[in-house]
């Protein structure tokens, strides 16, 4: 069982992260300028429909006046889910309407507005309604209004269902980025265990390959072919070694054995035995170089210094 700690530790994780937050960031902006998109849209068909009703009414003060007036606004508030309706004189006192309570002076300033209004029947002003004040002729106001309860509940859902989202984005995202990681871990230390059997000798070993040709087989693949080549050359060294040593034991054999009897013997003697020991020395040092100078074509470090030769010519 891998520890929380290590997956948490893991560069899969931290990426896993990075692309949530990322993602989150865009869920929001997009969540966001849907939820700014509703609530403009609503508050345009809010405003198209009061200004209907505005103009409706308009007519029906400019053919029957305020008594006509009256009667349709007072007609129309009885009616259920009823929209918010107030006349007031120039004094602003209401002749009727089904508001109750105004905050100050919003009569007072003709137009369309989000206000706070208080019905009749309840205690305190805590209800937003968009209204829109129109001035009659003769100092009469008319109010129309709706209330914007059931935008606001609209707002309400769609700021809570970007909560809910974004939890669940980052509960499955952690869930997902530690499934990730685990994943890779397990890989990860599958080739760490073979590269440490690697680094303690066994060269023949490999990192293992699960087949799925992604970056960490390709990367397995790679470093098992590098591995393979280091035990070439390693190889091909011991080889160098065995053959030095076994092209050397016999020069050196004779040249200790004629050192050992030009010891004793006279002047002519020691002369030829020098003479032969150095002429043993060159063919040692000839073996030298050729020796390693195949080392280094087998290694392809000579590969460079080659060049094309005419076979034919010298046959």
């Amino acid at each position: 069982m891998i520890p929380l700690g290590k997956l948490f530790r893991t560069t899969v994780f931290k990426l896993s992260l990075v692309y949530l937050v990322i993602f989150a960031l865009g869920a929001s902006a997009v969540i966001g300028w849907v939820a700014w998109s509703v609530r403009h849209l609503v508050d345009q068909q809010i405003g198209v429909a009061i200004k209907a009703e505005i103009n409706g009414l308009s007519e029906q003060y400019a053919q029957g006046g305020i008594s006509r007036l009256v009667f349709i606004v007072d007609r129309r508030t009885r009616q259920p889910n009823a929209s918010l309706y107030l006349v007031t004189n120039f004094q602003g006192l209401a002749i009727t309407g089904n508001v109750a309570a105004l905050p100050p002076n919003v009569l007072d300033k003709p137009g369309v507005r989000e206000t706070l209004y208080q019905r009749h029947g309840e205690a305190t002003m805590h209800r937003m309604a968009m209204a829109r004040i129109f001035v009659l002729p003769g100092g009469f106001r008319l109010l129309v209004g709706r209330d914007l309860g059931d935008r606001e509940t609209l707002y309400q859902v769609m700021g809570r269902a970007l909560l809910t989202s974004l939890f669940w984005l980052i509960v499955i995202g952690m869930l997902g980025g530690l499934f990730v990681a685990r994943r890779v871990l397990q890989r990860v230390d599958a080739m760490n265990d073979s590269a440490r059997t690697i680094m303690l000798g066994n060269l023949e070993g490999r990192l293992p390959i699960n087949g799925s040709n992604d970056e960490l087989d390709r990367l397995a693949q790679n470093l098992n072919a590098m591995i393979a080549r280091i035990n070439d050359l390693m190889v091909g060294m011991r080889d160098v070694s065995d053959n030095i040593a076994h092209d050397l034991r016999s020069p050196l054999t004779r040249m200790r054995n004629r050192l050992n009897a030009a010891v004793d013997g006279d002047s002519a003697s020691k002369e030829e035995a020098l003479r032969a020991t150095i002429d043993d020395t060159e063919k040692m040092l000839a073996t030298f170089n050729a020796l390693l100078s195949i080392a280094r074509i087998q290694s392809g470090e000579g590969a460079g210094a080659m060049a094309p030769i005419d076979i034919v010519a010298i046959a």
